[in-house]
């Protein structure tokens, strides 16, 4: 990696320059289920007339995505901001290894699929069972079951984790009717019993991130590993049952439930059981791979752990080697604004509440944990508050921005990042009331930062890494849905695929800069942006800054 080149006229501000990730904060192609547009945002408002303003793109083939009609998430959408170019992500890799069969052609797959014959076992998959594409794809799951029946396996089992975030908030019968039917013809093959084993939302089993609350890990181990729940005979009986007795209730807050035979769970896993997690996005998978894993394992007592073959889809997290077995090989990304930074040894500091933490440190560095010099880089967490976030929408707010106006007012870091994490958690609730409030949270922390940037004589970047409060109504057929018996919109807890607002407010040096007239630039360019208003040149082939010279 080379080092980075000063610009010849320029040597940054006075004070820091600030990255500050509005987390989930787009700008809305309808005023309808447009809660930032509908929100009380002064701070917003007064940025768009004194600062630098433009819109960035942050969904689709901007991010790595396959197709755009795929929504960004913060996985990759801080990995473009902090690697600065576009690199194939997640589930653009699992289809190119799906369709040349690089996947079933690996190791790992053949070491499963080896296992469970070898021992007349069971293979298993737990995963997000929906096609949001931004965790999983149905489409994944069904394509290496077809395979797995036509190297001879019998049985599978499949542990379903209900999505209502990334797709409809009630989705889910529509994903498992398609899904029996899938089974069905599977099992019309022969002696196959190919079937639906547990379940639950995904915000109460297994995923977990970030080590926010491992008792959602633990009753995924219980549910899922030991079969242990309340009982069904089918996942469509399941989801009815726990709706009608729990008004409101959308998928992702559903509790765990199993499927019975005869009265026994169908798939409790035993020893030579093969167990493949079916998620390629690594955030919400680490934890309960840590779990199949680990032989000394602290967080909850496992009780039976069976002897299993376990593999991710992908690996979660490169640097600790989690899982140790994986079907298809990450993207390689190097050469990240935050590992430059460190060379040329300029202090940074990165701070978030614990939803968004590994977003600003291990995302942004690549899927990379640690750091690249720890003498010029600081990273801070501040702990999320574990109650659902439409009870809390300010979230810790005030305490990230705390922590981030003291540092700006200390002078020690050249470059700050911060994440606001409001937009998108409390936007994936689906609470109109408490989106709003969650906005509004987020610009009243915005005025602070545009005060201490003031100050201290630096620069502040404003942005986000996808939409989501920004598009809260679910349409059909280009109008908005609403609830047959009470007339509300129905809400959308997906993320939108708007782009995104980026302010550039620099109150001492405006006059040294403009905006590029390159149209149709993404948010990997904010770290080009960085790096021109840090003083440096961008390395070849970074995505062109939302700025240049004026």
């Amino acid at each position: 990696m080379d080092a980075l080149r000063s610009m010849k006229d320029w040597s940054g501000p006075k004070g820091p320059v600030v990255l500050l990730i509005m987390d989930g904060i787009g700008i809305g192609a309808e005023p309808e289920g447009d809660l930032v547009r509908a929100a009380h945002t002064p701070w917003m408002d007064r940025l768009r007339g004194e600062a630098l303003t433009s819109k960035l793109k942050a969904h689709g083939t901007a991010v790595g995505m396959p197709t755009d009609g795929d929504m960004g998430n913060s996985e990759v959408g801080h990995n473009a901001i902090g690697c600065g170019r576009v690199f194939p992500q997640g589930a653009a890799l699992v289809n190119e290894a799906i369709a040349s069969r690089r996947l079933f052609e690996g190791a790992a797959w053949k070491e499963l699929i080896d296992g469970a014959l070898e021992h007349d076992g069971t293979l298993h998959f737990v995963g997000l069972f929906s096609d949001g594409n931004v965790h999983s794809h149905l489409d994944h799951l069904e394509a290496m079951l077809r395979e797995a029946r036509s190297a001879g396996l019998k049985r599978a089992r499949v542990h379903i984790l209900l999505d209502g975030r990334d797709v409809p908030p009630t989705s889910a019968l529509d994903y498992v009717d398609r899904f029996e039917r899938f089974l069905a013809e599977v099992n019309a093959e022969g002696d196959a019993d190919f079937a639906i084993a547990s379940g639950g939302g995904r915000m109460k089993v297994t995923m977990d991130r970030y080590e926010a609350d491992w008792r959602i890990v633990e009753r995924g181990w219980e549910t899922h590993v030991h079969g242990e729940g309340r009982a069904f005979a089918s996942a469509r009986e399941a989801i009815e049952t726990l709706r009608s007795e729990n008004p409101g209730i959308i998928d992702q807050d559903l509790p765990p439930f199993v499927i019975a035979r005869d009265g026994k769970p169908v798939g409790a896993m035993r020893d030579g059981d093969s167990v493949i997690l079916f998620n390629f996005r690594g955030d919400r998978a680490i934890e309960i791979s840590r779990a199949f894993e680990e032989e000394s394992f602290a967080p909850f007592d496992r009780g039976r752990r069976p002897d299993v073959r376990f593999a991710g889809l992908m690996r979660y997290d490169g640097d600790l080697g989690i899982p140790s077995r994986y079907l298809v090989d990450p993207p390689a990304i190097d050469r990240t604004l935050g590992a430059y930074l460190a060379r040329a040894q300029v202090p940074q500091l990165a701070v978030s509440e614990t939803q968004k933490f590994g977003h600003v440190t291990y995302f942004f560095n690549g899927n990379r944990s640690g750091k690249f010099d720890a003498a010029f880089e600081d990273y801070e967490e501040i702990p999320s508050d574990r109650v659902p976030f439409e009870q809390r929408p300010w979230m810790k707010a005030a305490e990230v921005t705390d922590r981030a106006v003291a540092a700006i007012a200390e002078g020690r870091h050249r470059y700050l990042r911060i994440n606001l994490a409001n937009g998108d958690m409390v936007g994936h609730t689906g609470n109109f009331a408490a989106v709003r409030i969650a906005v509004e949270a987020v610009d009243l922390c915005l005025g602070r930062f545009v005060a201490a940037v003031k100050a201290a004589g630096g620069i502040l970047i404003a942005s986000a890494d996808h939409g989501n409060a920004d598009d809260m109504y679910e349409r059909k057929g280009g109008r908005v849905a609403t609830d047959p018996e009470t007339g509300v919109p129905r809400p959308r807890t997906a993320h939108s695929l708007n782009p995104v607002p980026v302010y550039v407010y620099a109150p001492a040096d405006a006059q040294r800069f403009r905006l590029n007239p390159e149209p149709d630039l993404g948010i990997s360019s904010l770290a080009a942006t960085s790096l021109t208003l840090l003083g440096y040149e961008a390395p070849e082939g970074y995505t062109p800054g939302v700025v240049v010279p004026a």
